[in-house]
């Protein structure tokens, strides 16, 4: 019999069955009296039986029974034994007494949830990662954190379960990121909240404490940047604060990792409840709203299935804000129609006697209250600090300078990743040409050595000499991000974001799309407005995402060599301008609404961590890499397969005998005769070529992409970047090695020339064709993850529809480009 341990629920035991309780859940009140009984961590508990209606049930614990309602036992969590014909918790002759269950039950108690919470940039995320190692990404500006992070933290005896919660300014129903993280601490009830708060800017931080006393959970208040309160000459008494407000404060500077350790030590001491200044304090809010937050309460306190999980002050503080989410949470009560009438009699006589919104009261009353205890315990120093960062800011914010400083920034940004990136990319493709030459020479011929030479060296090796300009790409990108300047940059294109039926907020998610298009439609969560969310998706594909930028570097290198940082940032302002027309078309159409009022924070602005930058350089180049050895991969050598198969070939042309003839002229010189035999064997490889499977693809497609100016290589090499851009390249140095057993790809692109059609002999590739080819990869389908991401954040119908719409518009843009483009040239 093979036995298991098993966490479980007290609950889902049935009668006869044991376990040993890992940890009690529960909110106030309850988990205060379910320990009195008995019930905590490291005892055994058995099922006496159950009622006739299966609830409540009766448990034997510490030599004596008791009853709890099911309600009640789904929030004790055990351990138990099961086997593969027993239930769990069945009786295995005494087997809850083995070491192993036992050692399960304490390794199980000793796991301690916390959930880190806070503003939007605050230093949450940079505090995950030094507690965790993680390298989540790490930015100076709102809505990094967009979804929840996880990771685990091993301290002696304890073991931690970290969740980085998305930032957010306060737990109402504001947006989609304040309801993820109140339901995540309502639901899954995490043992400790570390609140972040960042310490320069103490009132607007302390709104979101305030809601979290409000509903009474065990706190840690991470006061993080520490250090520029210091550097202000601020003096701050966090040790009374913490005392006042019953949450203790650890001062913590995440960027360098100082005050960590003390604040996990902290988090174990509250866990432990060996904490002093842990308390459950009440806000007061005034004799109106106190009497008013009473009333609702005793109403509430008759649904005991809502009290066991939630404060019932909590509860009636949110039916005083008008929370729908709360009166929906509260619809299964029995007695819900007498708490939503008692709820609305208190908001009229609140909202009569104040004359304004419940909610204003209660906000007012908190901003009242946080107000108070700085007054006591923070005192600013007379001399402003801050003077000489206002004036930077009045310069980089400046309505006139603003733009022209924000447009040189980005043409720096490309200068230099074809300026300094041009060195490393030289040596790489050096490398992969020595390492293609070696193989070749070292394998026997035959379909292994054109596999790896031409499938996987050819392939994989065109893309990776392009990870040095992506690095250079994300390093400014994250200086940026750090600084505090691109939240600056949302703010100068508010007016211009508004005239596009946007605000400035959403300037971030399209800041993001120029690093990949994926995390950029995800932060579209922090946009409050469900059309502005949806509208901002619908045009971040035309931003140029780093995986678009090894094509753009190839054919730039390649076809505008005096001009390449100026034809990067061309392209770059074609896809913002693109998606301010087509959201001027959508708003037309689809999103025609009211505009929503720009609010949005500008953050401090800091030093850049080498760490930070490295981290986020080092993910980025590994998430290249990664791509590399799988998608890449995989799309190489399928294509290779496709164009080496099939290998019994019908020729138009009898090869052989052009050969011979070549070699039987007698008036031809050897240099002549090597030049002719060389252009047999081209115009041999290319029909083969064709007539291969790819080939006939490409010649299927071909009438759909003639009027672009683009050969069948090019239109395959678009089908295969359906999956990732940077798949484009390496399609073409798979498709176009062939032409030429020597040089780079760019040069055989240059050499490049049709061999079939109207245009015989004439350069595929020229300035015109080229620019024509970005527009198109800048325009159509989005990769795979792309479009699964705005079928996740909207649905299948707005995926479908970004699909068709963008490839539609990029045949149309790319086929005026050529069509008018020759007539000029």
């Amino acid at each position: 019999m093979t036995t298991t341990i098993k966490t479980t629920f007290l609950a889902d035991l049935k009668t006869g069955e044991q376990g040993i309780i890992t940890k009690v859940l529960g909110h106030g009140a309850f988990r205060k009296r379910i320990t009195e009984m008995g019930f905590v961590k490291g005892k055994q508990v058995t099922v006496i039986k159950n009622a006739p209606l299966q609830d409540p049930v009766e448990y034997e614990i510490m030599g004596y029974k008791v009853s709890l309602r099911r309600s009640e036992a789904r929030l004790v969590e055990i351990v138990a034994a099961e086997d593969e014909n027993e239930p769990i918790g069945a009786n295995f002759s005494g087997t809850l007494d083995s070491e192993e269950i036992i050692r399960s039950a304490r390794e199980k108690s000793t796991t301690i949830n916390v959930a880190l919470v806070g503003n939007p940039n605050c230093g949450k995320t940079t505090l995950f990662n030094h507690a965790s190692g993680s390298h989540e990404r790490v930015g100076n500006y709102s809505g990094v954190t967009v979804d929840a992070k996880e990771a685990t933290m091993k301290r002696d005896p304890y073991t931690f379960r970290i969740v980085d919660l998305p930032g957010t300014y306060s737990i109402t129903e504001y947006s989609p990121e304040e309801l993820y993280v109140r339901r995540h601490i309502t639901e899954q009830m995490p043992d400790i909240v570390v609140n972040v708060v960042d310490a320069s800017n103490l009132e607007r931080n302390l709104f979101l404490t305030t809601q979290l006393i409000d509903m009474n959970v065990k706190v840690v208040i991470a006061l993080n940047m520490y250090d520029e309160l210091e550097k202000k000459g601020v003096a701050f008494d966090y040790r009374e604060l913490g005392k006042m407000i019953g949450i203790p404060i650890v001062p913590t500077v995440a960027s360098k990792g100082t005050g960590v350790d003390e604040l996990f030590d902290k988090v174990i001491e509250v866990y432990e409840d060996r904490e002093p200044d842990v308390r459950h304090i009440h806000i007061n809010y005034g004799i109106e709203i106190e009497n008013a937050i009473r009333q609702i309460q005793d109403e509430v306190w008759k649904s005991p299935e809502v009290t066991d999980k939630l404060s019932s002050r909590y509860v009636a503080i949110k039916l005083l804000e008008t929370d729908r989410t709360m009166l929906s949470q509260l619809e299964s009560c029995t007695n819900f129609d007498q708490i939503k009438s008692k709820a609305q009699s208190a908001i009229q006589l609140l909202e009569k006697e104040y004359g304004e919104s419940s909610e204003t009261i209660i906000t007012d009353a908190k901003y009242g209250f946080i107000d108070g205890a700085l007054k006591e315990t923070y005192k600013e120093p007379k001399k402003d600090r801050r003077k000489s960062k206002r004036e930077l800011d009045d310069l980089l914010t400046h309505k006139f300078w603003g733009f022209p400083i924000f447009f040189f920034f980005m043409w720096l940004m490309f200068q230099a990743t074809f300026t300094l990136g041009g060195y490393p990319m030289e040596w790489i493709e050096t490398g992969v040409s020595w390492l293609s030459d070696t193989v070749q020479n070292a394998m026997a011929e035959g379909p292994l050595r054109d596999l790896v030479v031409n499938g996987i060296i050819g392939g994989v090796g065109s893309v990776i000499v392009f990870l040095p300009n992506i690095l250079i790409l994300f390093f400014f990108i994250s200086m940026m991000e750090d600084t505090g300047y691109m939240a600056r940059a949302s703010f100068i294109m508010d007016k211009l974001m508004h005239k596009i039926g946007l605000h400035g907020k959403s300037f971030i998610p399209l800041l993001m799309g120029f690093g990949c298009n994926v995390p950029a439609i995800m932060a579209t969560r922090t946009l409050d407005n469900k059309k502005d969310r949806i509208l901002t998706m619908l045009i971040i594909p035309f931003m140029s995402c780093s995986a678009r930028l090894p094509v753009y570097l190839l054919l730039i290198s390649a076809f505008f060599p005096g001009n390449k940082a100026l034809m990067l940032f061309a392209i770059y302002i074609i896809g913002i301008v693109l998606a301010i027309l087509m959201a001027l078309v959508l708003k037309r159409f689809l999103f025609n609404k009211q505009e929503v009022p720009f609010v949005m924070e500008l953050p401090p602005y800091r030093t850049p961590t080498m760490k930070n930058t490295s981290i986020h350089m080092w993910f980025k180049a590994r998430q290249y890499l990664k791509k590399m050895s799988n998608v890449i991969l995989l799309a190489s050598i399928i294509i290779w397969a496709l164009g080496y198969f099939p290998r019994d070939v019908k020729y138009s042309t009898n090869y052989d005998a052009k050969r011979q003839t070549i070699e039987a002229n007698a008036g031809l010189t050897k240099a002549q005769k090597d030049a002719s035999l060389k252009e047999v064997a081209l115009q041999q490889q290319s029909e083969k070529q064709e007539k291969s499977y790819i080939g006939q693809l490409g010649h299927a497609i071909e009438p759909v992409i003639s009027p672009l100016g683009y050969d069948w290589k090019m239109g395959v090499s678009l089908l295969t970047g359906l999956a990732a851009k940077e798949v484009v390249v390496s399609s073409m140095g798979v498709l176009y090695q062939a032409d030429d057993e020597s040089g780079t790809l760019k040069d055989k692109l240059i050499e490049q020339r049709h061999t079939s059609g109207p245009e015989i002999g004439q350069k595929v590739f020229t300035p015109l064709v080229a620019f024509g080819f970005m527009l198109f990869i800048l325009i159509y389908f989005p990769c795979v993850a792309a479009v699964a991401a705005i079928k996740k954040e909207a649905g299948w119908k707005w995926a479908a529809f970004t699909i068709v719409y963008t490839t539609a518009l990029a045949w149309l843009i790319a086929c005026l480009t050529y069509q008018i483009g020759s007539l000029f040239v």
